[in-house]
Protein backbone atom coordinates (compact mmCIF):
# COMPACT_ATOMS: atom_id res chain seq x y z
CA UNK A 1 0.00 0.00 0.00
CA UNK A 2 1.71 3.11 -0.82
CA UNK A 3 2.01 6.43 1.39
CA UNK A 4 -1.01 8.44 -0.38
CA UNK A 5 -3.86 5.28 -0.19
CA UNK A 6 -2.57 5.05 3.64
CA UNK A 7 -3.01 8.61 4.00
CA UNK A 8 -6.44 8.78 2.59
CA UNK A 9 -7.25 5.12 4.60
CA UNK A 10 -6.47 7.27 7.39
CA UNK A 11 -8.62 10.52 6.84
CA UNK A 12 -11.90 7.40 6.35
CA UNK A 13 -11.08 5.89 9.58
CA UNK A 14 -11.19 9.23 11.25
CA UNK A 15 -14.55 10.77 9.79
CA UNK A 16 -17.81 10.00 11.35
CA UNK A 17 -19.58 9.91 8.71
CA UNK A 18 -19.16 10.14 4.73
CA UNK A 19 -16.71 12.73 3.65
CA UNK A 20 -16.34 14.15 0.28
CA UNK A 21 -13.35 13.56 -2.44
CA UNK A 22 -12.90 17.26 -2.48
CA UNK A 23 -12.40 16.95 1.12
CA UNK A 24 -9.89 14.49 1.04
CA UNK A 25 -8.39 16.27 -1.71
CA UNK A 26 -7.98 19.23 0.32
CA UNK A 27 -6.71 17.85 3.40
CA UNK A 28 -4.12 15.57 1.14
CA UNK A 29 -3.12 18.71 -1.42
CA UNK A 30 -3.92 16.16 -4.38
CA UNK A 31 -6.58 16.26 -7.46
CA UNK A 32 -9.98 14.79 -6.92
CA UNK A 33 -8.84 12.12 -9.57
CA UNK A 34 -6.06 11.31 -7.41
CA UNK A 35 -8.24 10.60 -4.58
CA UNK A 36 -10.40 8.12 -6.89
CA UNK A 37 -7.54 6.66 -7.71
CA UNK A 38 -6.21 5.86 -4.33
CA UNK A 39 -10.13 4.23 -3.58
CA UNK A 40 -9.91 2.36 -6.15
CA UNK A 41 -6.55 0.98 -4.97
CA UNK A 42 -7.91 0.70 -1.38
CA UNK A 43 -10.83 -1.20 -2.76
CA UNK A 44 -8.78 -3.50 -4.51
CA UNK A 45 -6.90 -4.28 -1.31
CA UNK A 46 -10.08 -5.30 -0.24
CA UNK A 47 -11.27 -2.46 2.12
CA UNK A 48 -15.17 -2.01 1.69
CA UNK A 49 -15.78 1.70 0.74
CA UNK A 50 -19.06 3.07 -0.33
CA UNK A 51 -19.33 6.43 -2.48
CA UNK A 52 -22.42 8.67 -2.82
CA UNK A 53 -22.60 11.42 -5.30
CA UNK A 54 -24.03 13.36 -2.48
CA UNK A 55 -22.33 12.05 0.87
CA UNK A 56 -19.03 11.03 -0.48
CA UNK A 57 -17.23 8.02 0.45
CA UNK A 58 -16.80 6.21 4.01
CA UNK A 59 -15.39 3.32 5.00
CA UNK A 60 -17.67 0.49 5.64
CA UNK A 61 -15.43 -2.67 6.50
CA UNK A 62 -11.64 -3.52 6.82
CA UNK A 63 -9.69 -5.48 4.69
CA UNK A 64 -8.84 -9.74 5.70
CA UNK A 65 -5.49 -9.38 3.54
CA UNK A 66 -2.49 -9.41 6.29
CA UNK A 67 -1.25 -5.56 5.08
CA UNK A 68 1.50 -4.65 7.30
CA UNK A 69 -0.46 -1.52 7.82
CA UNK A 70 -3.51 -3.17 9.64
CA UNK A 71 -0.68 -5.77 11.51
CA UNK A 72 1.21 -2.95 12.85
CA UNK A 73 -2.11 -1.36 14.26
CA UNK A 74 -2.10 -4.54 16.64
CA UNK A 75 1.50 -6.14 16.96
CA UNK A 76 2.79 -4.19 19.72
CA UNK A 77 6.14 -6.00 19.46
CA UNK A 78 10.13 -4.64 19.65
CA UNK A 79 11.52 -6.60 17.16
CA UNK A 80 9.18 -9.35 15.37
CA UNK A 81 7.38 -7.93 12.77
CA UNK A 82 8.64 -4.44 13.04
CA UNK A 83 9.57 -5.05 9.29
CA UNK A 84 7.14 -6.50 7.17
CA UNK A 85 7.03 -7.57 3.24
CA UNK A 86 3.44 -8.81 1.83
CA UNK A 87 2.72 -10.28 -1.36
CA UNK A 88 -0.43 -11.57 -2.87
CA UNK A 89 1.13 -14.31 -4.48
CA UNK A 90 4.66 -15.84 -4.32
CA UNK A 91 6.21 -19.40 -4.94
CA UNK A 92 7.57 -19.26 -1.55
CA UNK A 93 8.32 -17.16 1.39
CA UNK A 94 10.95 -19.04 2.61
CA UNK A 95 12.45 -18.72 -0.85
CA UNK A 96 12.16 -14.68 -0.21
CA UNK A 97 13.41 -14.72 2.74
CA UNK A 98 16.07 -16.62 1.28
CA UNK A 99 17.44 -14.26 -1.42
CA UNK A 100 16.73 -11.65 1.05
CA UNK A 101 19.44 -12.61 3.42
CA UNK A 102 21.85 -13.35 0.35
CA UNK A 103 21.06 -9.78 -0.38
CA UNK A 104 21.52 -8.07 2.50
CA UNK A 105 23.15 -8.43 6.34
CA UNK A 106 20.81 -10.77 8.09
CA UNK A 107 21.67 -8.64 10.90
CA UNK A 108 19.66 -5.87 9.41
CA UNK A 109 17.02 -8.35 8.46
CA UNK A 110 16.35 -9.72 12.03
CA UNK A 111 12.34 -9.92 12.92
CA UNK A 112 11.53 -9.32 9.61
CA UNK A 113 8.30 -11.13 8.05
CA UNK A 114 7.16 -11.76 5.14
CA UNK A 115 3.73 -13.17 4.23
CA UNK A 116 2.02 -13.95 1.15
CA UNK A 117 -1.75 -14.51 0.70
CA UNK A 118 -1.41 -17.33 -1.43
CA UNK A 119 1.64 -20.05 -2.07
CA UNK A 120 2.11 -21.31 -5.33
CA UNK A 121 5.59 -23.84 -4.48
CA UNK A 122 5.21 -23.84 -0.28
CA UNK A 123 7.26 -26.29 1.43
CA UNK A 124 7.58 -28.25 4.15
CA UNK A 125 9.51 -30.78 5.92
CA UNK A 126 11.63 -33.03 4.17
CA UNK A 127 10.79 -30.84 0.51
CA UNK A 128 6.83 -31.82 1.20
CA UNK A 129 4.44 -29.88 -0.22
CA UNK A 130 2.56 -27.30 1.52
CA UNK A 131 -0.90 -26.28 0.24
CA UNK A 132 -0.94 -22.96 0.89
CA UNK A 133 -4.32 -20.95 -1.20
CA UNK A 134 -5.92 -18.02 0.03
CA UNK A 135 -6.98 -17.48 3.47
CA UNK A 136 -4.22 -19.15 5.32
CA UNK A 137 -1.78 -17.53 7.27
CA UNK A 138 1.36 -18.38 4.95
CA UNK A 139 4.62 -15.96 6.44
CA UNK A 140 8.53 -16.42 7.32
CA UNK A 141 10.21 -14.91 10.03
CA UNK A 142 13.77 -13.76 9.63
CA UNK A 143 16.40 -14.28 12.66
CA UNK A 144 19.65 -13.45 13.30
CA UNK A 145 19.86 -15.98 16.44
CA UNK A 146 21.82 -14.93 19.52
CA UNK A 147 21.54 -18.67 20.81
CA UNK A 148 24.05 -21.62 20.82
CA UNK A 149 23.74 -23.77 18.02
CA UNK A 150 22.92 -27.05 20.07
CA UNK A 151 19.66 -25.39 21.36
CA UNK A 152 18.40 -23.46 17.75
CA UNK A 153 15.93 -26.32 17.52
CA UNK A 154 14.20 -24.42 20.27
CA UNK A 155 12.89 -21.74 18.16
CA UNK A 156 10.72 -24.55 16.48
CA UNK A 157 9.84 -25.29 20.15
CA UNK A 158 8.90 -21.12 21.05
CA UNK A 159 7.04 -21.05 17.26
CA UNK A 160 4.86 -23.92 18.49
CA UNK A 161 4.17 -22.50 21.75
CA UNK A 162 2.88 -19.07 19.64
CA UNK A 163 0.68 -20.58 17.72
CA UNK A 164 -0.82 -23.22 20.42
CA UNK A 165 -1.35 -20.27 22.59
CA UNK A 166 -2.58 -17.65 20.45
CA UNK A 167 -5.09 -20.04 18.85
CA UNK A 168 -6.15 -20.47 22.44
CA UNK A 169 -6.31 -17.14 23.52
CA UNK A 170 -8.26 -15.99 20.57
CA UNK A 171 -10.56 -18.56 20.04
CA UNK A 172 -10.39 -20.87 23.45
CA UNK A 173 -9.84 -23.75 21.33
CA UNK A 174 -7.48 -26.53 22.69
CA UNK A 175 -4.35 -26.39 20.18
CA UNK A 176 -1.60 -29.10 21.14
CA UNK A 177 1.72 -29.69 19.74
CA UNK A 178 2.74 -32.62 18.22
CA UNK A 179 6.35 -33.23 17.82
CA UNK A 180 8.34 -32.22 16.19
CA UNK A 181 6.19 -29.10 14.24
CA UNK A 182 2.59 -29.21 14.01
CA UNK A 183 -0.15 -27.70 15.80
CA UNK A 184 -3.34 -30.17 16.30
CA UNK A 185 -7.27 -29.66 17.31
CA UNK A 186 -8.65 -32.62 18.33
CA UNK A 187 -6.99 -35.10 15.78
CA UNK A 188 -6.43 -32.64 12.91
CA UNK A 189 -3.72 -30.30 12.06
CA UNK A 190 -4.34 -26.97 11.84
CA UNK A 191 -0.44 -25.30 11.55
CA UNK A 192 2.94 -26.27 11.03
CA UNK A 193 6.47 -24.95 11.22
CA UNK A 194 9.76 -25.26 9.44
CA UNK A 195 13.04 -24.67 10.42
CA UNK A 196 15.73 -23.75 7.98
CA UNK A 197 19.34 -22.66 9.73
CA UNK A 198 22.47 -21.70 7.42
CA UNK A 199 25.62 -21.96 9.88
CA UNK A 200 29.22 -23.01 9.94
CA UNK A 201 31.26 -24.03 12.87
CA UNK A 202 30.16 -22.00 16.07
CA UNK A 203 28.59 -19.10 13.96
CA UNK A 204 24.85 -18.60 12.87
CA UNK A 205 24.26 -16.71 9.63
CA UNK A 206 20.28 -17.07 9.99
CA UNK A 207 17.25 -18.65 11.03
CA UNK A 208 14.37 -18.89 9.00
CA UNK A 209 11.28 -20.15 10.32
CA UNK A 210 8.20 -20.59 8.13
CA UNK A 211 4.42 -20.71 9.99
CA UNK A 212 1.45 -21.91 8.42
CA UNK A 213 -1.75 -21.48 9.67
CA UNK A 214 -5.12 -23.24 8.36
CA UNK A 215 -7.23 -20.04 9.37
CA UNK A 216 -9.96 -19.23 6.84
CA UNK A 217 -8.98 -21.70 3.97
CA UNK A 218 -12.36 -23.75 2.51
CA UNK A 219 -11.95 -27.28 3.07
CA UNK A 220 -12.81 -27.71 -0.45
CA UNK A 221 -9.63 -26.03 -1.18
CA UNK A 222 -6.84 -28.80 0.01
CA UNK A 223 -6.05 -31.90 -1.97
CA UNK A 224 -8.77 -34.74 -0.81
CA UNK A 225 -6.23 -36.82 0.47
CA UNK A 226 -5.67 -34.01 3.56
CA UNK A 227 -9.66 -33.87 4.16
CA UNK A 228 -9.66 -36.25 7.06
CA UNK A 229 -6.45 -35.17 8.72
CA UNK A 230 -6.25 -31.18 8.14
CA UNK A 231 -8.73 -28.23 9.85
CA UNK A 232 -9.07 -24.96 9.54
CA UNK A 233 -9.63 -22.62 12.62
CA UNK A 234 -12.66 -21.09 10.25
CA UNK A 235 -14.21 -24.50 10.45
CA UNK A 236 -13.73 -25.04 14.27
CA UNK A 237 -15.11 -21.65 15.64
CA UNK A 238 -18.28 -21.86 12.63
CA UNK A 239 -17.08 -18.32 10.80
CA UNK A 240 -14.24 -16.78 9.19
CA UNK A 241 -11.91 -15.80 11.81
CA UNK A 242 -10.07 -12.65 12.13
CA UNK A 243 -6.50 -13.24 10.63
CA UNK A 244 -4.90 -9.88 11.27
CA UNK A 245 -5.66 -9.97 15.28
CA UNK A 246 -4.02 -13.60 14.96
CA UNK A 247 -1.42 -13.10 13.26
CA UNK A 248 -0.58 -10.00 15.55
CA UNK A 249 -0.81 -12.26 18.65
CA UNK A 250 1.26 -15.09 17.35
CA UNK A 251 4.19 -12.93 16.63
CA UNK A 252 3.34 -11.31 20.49
CA UNK A 253 4.03 -14.41 21.86
CA UNK A 254 6.61 -15.67 19.69
CA UNK A 255 8.62 -12.61 20.62
CA UNK A 256 8.34 -13.51 24.54
CA UNK A 257 9.32 -16.82 24.30
CA UNK A 258 12.01 -16.00 21.74
CA UNK A 259 13.26 -13.77 24.10
CA UNK A 260 13.59 -16.43 26.63
CA UNK A 261 15.74 -18.28 24.32
CA UNK A 262 18.30 -15.33 23.78
CA UNK A 263 18.47 -15.21 27.79
CA UNK A 264 18.89 -18.85 28.47
CA UNK A 265 16.02 -19.69 29.61
CA UNK A 266 15.45 -23.13 28.53
CA UNK A 267 13.76 -24.74 31.04
CA UNK A 268 10.77 -22.20 30.62
CA UNK A 269 10.66 -23.12 27.04
CA UNK A 270 10.81 -27.19 27.39
CA UNK A 271 8.03 -26.63 30.53
CA UNK A 272 5.22 -24.49 28.60
CA UNK A 273 6.15 -26.87 25.10
CA UNK A 274 5.26 -30.23 27.59
CA UNK A 275 2.41 -28.43 29.16
CA UNK A 276 1.27 -28.33 25.39
CA UNK A 277 2.31 -31.18 24.00
CA UNK A 278 0.02 -34.13 22.49
CA UNK A 279 2.91 -36.46 22.04
CA UNK A 280 4.07 -37.18 25.79
CA UNK A 281 3.15 -40.64 27.46
CA UNK A 282 1.75 -41.68 23.99
CA UNK A 283 2.71 -44.67 22.04
CA UNK A 284 3.89 -43.46 19.12
CA UNK A 285 6.13 -44.43 15.57
CA UNK A 286 8.87 -43.22 14.64
CA UNK A 287 10.23 -43.15 11.12
CA UNK A 288 13.65 -41.15 10.49
CA UNK A 289 15.98 -41.77 7.68
CA UNK A 290 17.64 -44.61 8.51
CA UNK A 291 14.93 -46.68 10.07
CA UNK A 292 11.21 -46.86 11.84
CA UNK A 293 10.67 -47.74 14.97
CA UNK A 294 7.68 -47.81 17.77
CA UNK A 295 7.57 -46.54 21.81
CA UNK A 296 6.13 -44.65 24.52
CA UNK A 297 7.42 -40.63 24.00
CA UNK A 298 8.30 -39.98 27.33
CA UNK A 299 9.99 -36.83 27.41
CA UNK A 300 11.72 -33.88 25.61
CA UNK A 301 15.76 -33.54 26.25
CA UNK A 302 16.89 -30.06 27.06
CA UNK A 303 17.74 -29.42 22.88
CA UNK A 304 14.36 -30.37 22.21
CA UNK A 305 14.50 -34.27 20.77
CA UNK A 306 12.19 -36.65 21.59
CA UNK A 307 12.92 -39.31 23.75
CA UNK A 308 11.39 -42.62 23.19
CA UNK A 309 11.26 -45.82 25.23
CA UNK A 310 11.18 -48.88 22.89
CA UNK A 311 9.56 -51.93 23.37
CA UNK A 312 12.55 -53.13 24.69
CA UNK A 313 13.45 -50.79 27.20
CA UNK A 314 16.07 -49.07 25.55
CA UNK A 315 15.58 -45.02 25.29
CA UNK A 316 16.01 -43.66 22.01
CA UNK A 317 16.43 -40.16 21.11
CA UNK A 318 15.12 -38.69 18.73
CA UNK A 319 16.34 -35.66 16.93
CA UNK A 320 14.70 -35.19 13.50
CA UNK A 321 12.06 -37.50 12.10
CA UNK A 322 8.36 -38.21 11.66
CA UNK A 323 6.02 -39.13 14.68
CA UNK A 324 2.47 -40.82 14.26
CA UNK A 325 0.68 -41.83 17.30
CA UNK A 326 -0.88 -45.17 17.71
Amino acid sequence: MNETAIKVLKILEESPGPISGEQIAEQLGISRSAVWKQIRELRRLGYHISSSRTEGYRLEARTDRLLPYELNKKLRTKVIGRQIRHFERTASTGWVAKRLVTETDPEKLHGMVIIAEEQTGGVGRLGRAWVSPPGGIWATIILRPKIPLDHLFMITMAGSIAIARAIRKEYDLSALIKWPNDIFIGDRKVAGLLLEISAEADTVHYALLGIGIDANVSPDELPSPLRETVTTLATEVGHPVDRVSLFARVLREFELRYQQLEDGEYESIIREWKSLSLTLDRRVAIRTVNKTFSGEAIDIDEHGALLIRKDNGKIERVIAGDCFQI
